[in-house]
Formats: structure tokens, C-alpha cells, sequence
């Protein structure tokens, strides 16, 4: 068969450890042989943001708002181990957060759902929908280590110049100290995206945060999402039958397992990516879950939510098979190249990216799988594989279907 032609290129972001072994597979295996490729390539692995001082980031958020959609491997957010293990000549920030930032977008993240892979909360019936403010919050803070008789405060200075200052703490002992920020813009931002996916998608719509504790901080967040759904929202909402709901985070994780599912949980940054990983491992797996950054000018970034998955990459290291789930890095895959497609009015691309999806599935249902999906199937015997075994029968599946 002829390749599948593209017209404009994907963004494409490498990434780390063995998330970066299994990208390279998947384009090898799933993609090269049927689409003719066409991406700007960026490498986010480690080494090349420590060579290039991390612009090489800045430069692939910036393609990403130029083309349009992109496709991101994981990638590692150095602590003070990978300082050493990596020699690093800074703590290099979260390569998403950087993304985040320049695009100013929503990620939203739902698990993959399988026949014969039930979550372990019986009562979820339908996936849960994580919406994740992807601006600033912790992953663009400033912190510090704090000595003893050091002052904490809080200073902002107006435009006029005039000065408010507040003290945070007075340390009699070593400590630490954070300050974080977020803005009105990209609050509003993110909750229009809430509201307008609920809509889309049909779902009810729950925002969370924690204003009792964080007055100012979280009740802007929470009096932002109210405004809009009061001034421009409500009547669509109660048209299709659906509800927007605000609740403190912990009344609404609680609520959250006695649900039946269904529904979009909007997160600040954080707490979105805690709770998408509680939701995506109570589904099935870690890497059972697609993520997608839309920022508000129609930008899309697909990426796996889990990480590198470092211990897989060691073992491998040393010649040893693994039995990595690639899941949510093909779905990634699929995903920009679906929206690609769609972008650029190809159907054979889109249709290529709903086979891609299918294949993998039907290879899972089928009861071949990789190592921590056999853990928990119920749809018939499983056989547990390796990685490259795995891509290999959906390869087969999909050249059929193709």
C-alpha cells in the first residue's frame, strides 16, 4: 500500500529513560511503514536540555503554537539524584510546566478503557475525565531554603509603586519557603475550556480546590469558575440536563469514589496531577491514560501522563526484556496524528489513527498484554509479553485492518 501523505508536520518531542526506547519502536513498528512522517523534531531528553541550557524546550513550545499539534514523549524533572546521575549544571524545571506556560492551556486526561479490565472502585461504571489547569501554581514557584532567624515575607509592589508587605514566618530553626502565583487570564481560561468540554462531551462538570484554607488564592479560582457559569453557562448547562458542581478537594475525592463516573473533574495544576494518576491507576494502569494539552487558540500537545518509567530503563541497560505498557505513548501518537489530520482535512490520517487505536485494543481483548495489564485482566487467560512483542501484534492487527 502507498503511505498515508501528510501535509503539515507534527511537532515531535523526544523524551528520557525508556519511554524514549518505546517512542522509537512505536515510529519504527506502528507509523514509518504505513505514514509518510513528516515532523519538526525536538529532543526534551536530559542531556540535550543540559546542552542546550533548556532552550531547546522553548523552542519546541514555540513550534507547537506555530504548527499547531504536537506529540511528547515523557521526560524527566531532575531532583538532586539525576543532579548527579545526569551532571547537570542546574535543576532543569519541569519540561511540561515550560510547555504549560508558553501555550497556556487545559490538559485533560482519561483512562483507556478496556473489555476485561475493570477498575478497581466497582462502583465507577464510566471513565473520569481529569481537567488540569496547566499554568504556573507549583511548577513555576520560587523556593528556598530558609536559616535560622531568617523573615519570610510576602512583598508586592503596585504599579504607582506603593508597598505591601506581609510576614509569613519568623524561622527559629533551618526550614523552607515557597511562593507561587497564578492569574485571572488563565484561570478563566481554563475554567471556559471546562465548561465548553462539559458541553461538547455531555457531562457534568466538578471543580475543586481548597478556599477554606487558601482564601485568596483558591477562592479566585473558585468565584472565576461561579462568574462564568452564572453569567454565561448556566442556562446551556440546565439546557442538556448537565450540572456544575464546587466542592472542597477533599469532600470531592470522597465523593469521587462513591460516584458511578462520568463526569469532568477540574484541577488546579497539582492537584490534577495527583489525582490523574489515582484515577488512570484505578482504571487498570499508569499507562492506560491520554493526555492532551488545548490551550484557547486551538493548540493541541499530546503526551503519556506517567513518567519514564526509570527502573524498566535500567534493566534494560543491562540487556534484560521488559514489559513496558507503551499504551498511552501510542495513544499519544494517535491522538496528533488524528488532530493532524483533522486540521488538514485528510481523512486517510484520521481513519489511521482510529485503526492504530483499535488495533491496540483488539490485541489487548484478545488477551495478549504486557505485564501489569495480565495482573488484573478478567476477560479470559492472559499471556503477559515484552514490549517490542506487544507493538508487534498490534502491528499485525493493524496491517490487516489496513
Amino acid at each position: 500500500m502507498d503511505k498515508i501523505k501528510m501535509i503539515t508536520p507534527l511537532v515531535e518531542m523526544d523524551g528520557d529513560e525508556m519511554t524514549r526506547i518505546i517512542w522509537q519502536m512505536i515510529k519504527d513498528e506502528l507509523i514509518l511503514p504505513f505514514v509518510d512522517l513528516k515532523t519538526e523534531y525536538y529532543d526534551l531528553g536530559l542531556p540535550n536540555r543540559e546542552a542546550t541550557k533548556d532552550q531547546v524546550t522553548k523552542d519546541a513550545a514555540a513550534a507547537n503554537a506555530k504548527y499547531g499539534v504536537a506529540v511528547k514523549c515523557a521526560t524527566i524533572t531532575p531532583n538532586s539524584g539525576r543532579m548527579t546521575e545526569y551532571n547537570l549544571t542546574q535543576m532543569w524545571k519541569s519540561p511540561n510546566g515550560t510547555i504549560r506556560t508558553h501555550l497556556d492551556g487545559t490538559v485533560f486526561r482519561a483512562p483507556i478503557l478496556v473489555n476485561g479490565i475493570s477498575p478497581v472502585i466497582p462502583a465507577w461504571q464510566k471513565p473520569i475525565t481529569i481537567a488540569r489547569h496547566a499554568y504556573a501554581d507549583i511548577y513555576k514557584a520560587v523556593d528556598a531554603t530558609a536559616n535560622p532567624g531568617d523573615v519570610l515575607k510576602l512583598t508586592s509592589v503596585a504599579a504607582d509603586g506603593s508597598v505591601t508587605e506581609k510576614t509569613v514566618y519568623e524561622f527559629e530553626c533551618p526550614g523552607v519557603m515557597l511562593s507561587q502565583y497564578n492569574k485571572d487570564t488563565s484561570i478563566e481560561n481554563f475554567a471556559r475550556a471546562c465548561f465548553n468540554y462539559a458541553l461538547d462531551t455531555c457531562q457534568d462538570l466538578w471543580f475543586s480546590a481548597k478556599d477554606t484554607i487558601i482564601q485568596s488564592y483558591d477562592g479566585r479560582f473558585r468565584d472565576i469558575f461561579q462568574n462564568l457559569y452564572d453569567t454565561e453557562y448556566k442556562q446551556k448547562f440546565e439546557a442538556k440536563g448537565l450540572e456544575y458542581v464546587y466542592t472542597l478537594i477533599d469532600d470531592a475525592v470522597a465523593r469521587c469514589i462513591r460516584s458511578k463516573g462520568g463526569f469532568i473533574w477540574a484541577l488546579k495544576n497539582y492537584d490534577g496531577d495527583v489525582m490523574s494518576d489515582m484515577v488512570s491507576a484505578a482504571f487498570g494502569s499508569l499507562a492506560m491514560m491520554t493526555s492532551v494539552l488545548v490551550n484557547p487558540k486551538g493548540v493541541y500537545e499530546y503526551e503519556a501522563a506517567h513518567g519514564t518509567v526509570t527502573r524498566h530503563y535500567y534493566r534494560y541497560l543491562k540487556g534484560e526484556e521488559t514489559s513496558t505498557n507503551p499504551m498511552a505513548t501510542i495513544f499519544a501518537w494517535s491522538g496528533a496524528l488524528h488532530k493532524r489530520g483533522e486540521k488538514d482535512s485528510l481523512p486517510e490520517l484520521m481513519a489511521f489513527a482510529d485503526k492504530l487505536e483499535a488495533a491496540s485494543l483488539t490485541v489487548i481483548q484478545s488477551g495478549i498484554m504486557t505485564g501489569d495489564l495480565a495482573a488484573m485482566y478478567t476477560g479470559g487467560d492472559a499471556k503477559a509479553v515484552t514490549t517490542k512483542e506487544f507493538i508487534i501484534e498490534i502491528k499485525n492487527v493493524l496491517s490487516k485492518a489496513l
